[in-house]
């Protein structure tokens, strides 16, 4: 199994961080087997797509709550790491307060 779950939805509360925000955390790695998912359908030509993270981040944003790790944003980065042969990425993670 690629991912821990397969998640469908953000159980976490709302964090209200910007793309600016997001950049300024430091990214680091996370295995692939401890990430949830939060979107369980993922549109084939984002994975595909040569460009995919020229707009965006080139790090994927995980929220840490409850002692879980969840995804929240690079579905497509994470799978393309995947399909590489790789069980580890590097990504941004933002670490929530558990009594949020």
């Amino acid at each position: 199994m690629i991912f821990k779950q397969v998640g469908d939805g953000r159980p976490y509360p709302e964090h209200g961080l910007s793309n600016r925000e997001w950049a300024q955390i430091p990214p680091r790695q996370v295995r692939l087997d401890t990430l949830i998912t939060t979107k369980a359908v993922l549109d084939l030509h984002s994975l595909l797509a040569k460009d995919s993270t020229f707009y965006g981040d080139l790090f994927p944003h995980v929220v840490q709550w409850r002692g879980e790790l969840y995804l929240e944003d690079g579905l497509h980065r994470a799978l393309r790491s995947a399909l590489h042969q790789r069980s580890v990425l590097h990504a941004r993670v933002l670490e929530l307060p558990s009594d949020s």
